[in-house]
């Protein structure tokens, strides 16, 4: 993948960010989503009071662009003010590993884009436990 098309994603990710509630850890985070099309489809983390229903922006991403009908992903890029950047957590780690297992993934700090962390999704998750064979999303 281009150089172009991962600085493209990690700008709408950093963009996504800014759709973040976050009023309880004030921990915004930006996902993009890049589909086999090139569409992007963005996410914002979203809290709740009650901790267990928050959804980290990964994860509504996928659910965005899974419920609006894509499949196939290439790459997400995730940004948030973490140094070296935020990695994905555990229940996001399981749905890449189920819904976009080919997918590249992109970390990055908002405050050192360009040092762009990447990794695999078999590389956060190995071994993953899914029901399908071939670890890619039948429609």
């Amino acid at each position: 993948m281009s150089n172009p098309e991962r600085a493209r994603l990690i700008t709408a990710a950093l963009k996504a960010r800014e759709n973040a509630v976050a009023p309880y850890s004030s921990f915004s985070v930006g996902a993009a989503l890049l589909a086999d099309t090139g569409e992007i489809i963005s996410g914002a983390n979203v809290e709740s009071a009650s901790y267990g229903l928050t959804c980290c922006a990964e994860r509504v991403a996928l659910f965005k662009a899974l419920t609006d009908g894509k499949r196939g992903f290439k790459a997400i890029a995730v940004v948030a003010a973490w140094p070296g950047g935020a990695t994905p957590c555990g229940a996001c780690r399981q749905l890449l590993a189920e819904y976009a297992p080919k997918a590249r993934v992109w970390i990055a700090d908002v405050d050192a884009l360009e040092q762009v962390r990447e990794f695999s999704v078999e590389e956060l998750l190995p071994r993953a436990f899914t029901f399908r064979k071939d670890t890619e999303l039948q429609r």
